[in-house]
């Protein structure tokens, strides 16, 4: 059989007995620390998985979450349109009625007939967005849209609106709402 490197390098004279009992001791040194940190490196190893599956986890139920919102943001708004379809007034009328729509910051109008102008104006009523165009609510339906929807309430005269500053000098001049320009 071959001989070791060891034994070559003995029998040709190139090294002493001190010096491979020196290099084989090392060579066991070196064997005892690569089982140490093999150890190490393994539970190392276990536990960068273990990080790594934990953090994959969070992600997932973060995900999750997220799509649950999602979700029930989409029934919400579902829920809000189903309201607006079933309370919708029709809208026949000549009276031009006009409000500004925050989602374009332009003034839009609507034709109603005089009772649902009177209304709008008091704040019974709301106009709300609905698929392309606008319809008018009852106020207490406007109110629940908000609650599922917001965006979907355009507009809602509050009564506050309609009392002047104590300090207004034309504060005995009421503009009249059905005043035409």
């Amino acid at each position: 059989m071959s001989k070791s490197l060891a034994d070559q390098l003995l029998g040709a004279g190139l090294v002493d007995d001190k010096k491979v009992k020196k290099l084989q001791q090392e060579k066991r040194k070196q064997k005892k620390q690569k089982v140490k940190k093999g150890v190490t490196q393994v539970s190392e190893e276990k536990l960068r998985v273990q990080q790594q599956q934990t953090e994959r986890a969070e992600r997932d139920r973060e995900l999750n979450r997220q799509r649950k919102a999602e979700e029930d943001a989409k029934a919400l708004q579902a829920q809000a349109t189903q309201m607006l379809q079933q309370h919708q007034l029709t809208l026949e009328g000549e009276i031009r009625f006009n409000f500004a729509d925050p989602r374009t910051n332009k003034v839009k109008a609507i034709y109603v007939n005089d009772e649902i102008q009177k209304h709008l104006a008091n704040g019974n009523l709301a106009i709300c967005a609905h698929q392309s165009g606008y319809v008018v609510v009852p106020k207490n339906i406007a109110d629940k849209v908000a609650e599922r929807f917001a965006d979907a309430v355009i507009f809602v005269a509050s009564p506050d609106q309609q009392q002047p500053d104590e300090e207004d000098p034309y504060k005995d001049y009421q503009i009249p709402d059905d005043l035409m320009w």
